[in-house]
């Protein structure tokens, strides 16, 4: 049962307080009740709790009483709580949260160091302003700490620290900032509090616990049902999850007809590959004018933008690839659309875990070909997630037609949609359930036919194979213009 902020050992400064009841905070939720009054009394925390939990909060409310309750306050370049995080969306998503709650601390700042920013744009403001809590990803960090020469001695501004979160934690992992987080951690001083959040545990991460963590108090908060017995999953109970079977050919066309069915609400659509979001979001956009589609994967300077402005936004769409699968909270979403299973069943959680977040409702469906079936199963049993089946409807509208007469006419999306094929089927070659998604079970010509390709690309996958129920397009890919 969720408790009330009252019920906490330690009462909350005015300050917090009033901005939690302003965000209409009104309970907190196990995670929240479980790791503030840990860290208040001086405890390092390891918390495993499910995607859409409240994290966020669980630390930065303590973060905020801790720095509150310091015999001497920071000067304005001690950095007294650091916050890393994998992503560079979780990371603007944190920094929000934290600035809600400064309005009424105006003697505390705060900094963003994240990639996609000119690092000196970071230096010069941290020379200016300082900043007292800081939240970056792992490279952009580990770069500022080598900034001595441009007058930032960032290592001396830690010494004061007070905590570490390590957000995301097996993810931080998981992408490869091993060594990144090592250099962080020599970095800091012996004597801080450091909480550690994941949503999953491995043998990894117990190493990291190990070393950044001093007899840390484990937290597991497990999901209650509605009569409020523990259940056994890995998703919110608040999260409908449902399966739709559909072969290759017509995975595009229930797409489009299911955004159509749904087009006032908000959506995330989810591909295996950068490539097929390129392509895939020109190709919604030709079909679906009257909707708001937006592509997370285009240059970096402007990601940050599009992340912002579709968090603002009632309805629309997202297309993206995982990298928006971990952490991202954005406001109501209705929908979370798995056009293909990600490359491993822990990401299947986390992508669908983008809506039903703190206790709202929300929904989530996966595409899966005949052959994919038993995918369910294994997600029951391996994931602890239980999916209901969506019957498609009959008689959808054929799209694939328009997209390969759109081929035709730009060379652009010509390219695009054969990038696009290529990197899905190496993508599906490497899918962790090999036994399910195996390369040569694939129907390449419904798939070649479902991305609208007027002819099949050469790569070693297809080599020496026939697809006679494919008929290429007769036609030289240098004689197609570019739009």
């Amino acid at each position: 049962m969720d408790q009330k902020w009252d019920d906490l050992p330690k009462r909350l400064r005015t300050c917090t307080r009033k901005t939690i009841d302003r965000l209409n905070f009104k309970l907190m939720t196990p995670v929240q009740a479980a790791c503030i009054p840990l860290f208040l009394s001086n405890k390092d925390v390891a918390a495993e709790a499910v995607t859409g939990s409240g994290k966020t909060l669980a630390f930065v409310v303590p973060i905020l009483e801790i720095l509150l309750r310091r015999e001497t306050p920071l000067r304005s370049k001690d950095v007294g709580a650091l916050i890393v995080t994998p992503t560079r969306e979780l990371a603007v998503q944190i920094d929000e949260v934290l600035g809600e709650f400064l309005k009424e601390i105006p003697h505390i700042t705060h900094q963003l160091f994240i990639g996609g920013n000119n690092p000196m744009t970071d230096v010069n403001k941290f020379m200016e302003h300082g900043g007292n809590i800081l939240v970056a990803t792992p490279g952009r960090l580990v770069d500022m700490l080598n900034r001595r020469d441009e007058g930032l001695d960032l290592t001396a501004s830690v010494k004061a620290l007070e905590v570490l979160v390590l957000d995301e934690a097996d993810q931080l992992l998981a992408m490869g900032f091993q060594r990144s987080l090592n250099t962080i951690l020599s970095y800091l001083p012996k004597q801080r509090r450091t909480g550690l959040f994941s949503a999953t545990q491995t043998k990894e991460l117990e190493d990291l616990i190990r070393a950044g963590l001093r007899n840390p108090v484990r937290v597991a908060v497990k999901e209650r049902g509605a009569h409020g017995e523990e259940v056994n999953r890995k998703t919110p109970a608040s999260l409908m999850n449902y399966y739709m079977i559909v072969e290759s050919d017509q995975k595009f066309n229930h797409l489009v007809a299911f955004l159509q069915l749904h087009k006032d609400e908000k959506h995330l659509v989810f591909f295996s590959t950068c490539a097929a979001v390129d392509y895939f979001t020109k190709a919604l956009k030709h079909v679906l004018k009257k909707m708001q589609i937006f592509c997370i994967h285009s240059k970096k300077e402007s990601r940050n933008k599009i992340f912002t402005s579709f968090r603002k936004m009632k309805g629309g769409v997202l297309v993206c690839t995982d990298v928006m699968g971990r952490g991202v909270d954005i406001p109501e979403i209705n929908w979370v659309t798995q056009y293909d299973p990600p490359s491993s069943s822990s990401n299947f959680v986390h992508r669908c875990g983008r809506t039903a977040r703190i206790g709202h409702t929300g929904s989530a469906i996966v595409y899966l070909r005949p052959i994919e079936e038993t995918y369910v199963s294994f997600l029951s049993i391996n994931q602890k997630v239980p999916l209901v089946e969506h019957v498609p409807p009959d008689d959808v509208p054929d799209h694939t037609a328009a997209l390969k007469k759109l081929m035709l006419h730009d060379r652009a999306m010509y390219e695009r949609g054969m990038k696009a094929f290529v990197s899905f089927v190496q993508s599906y070659a490497k899918h962790e359930c090999s036994l399910i998604f195996r390369v040569k079970d694939l129907d390449i010509a419904k798939l070649a036919n479902g991305f609208g390709l007027v002819r099949l690309p050469r790569m070693p996958e297809l080599k020496g194979r026939e697809f006679p129920d494919f008929v290429p397009t007769e036609v030289d890919p240098n004689t197609i213009k570019f739009a």
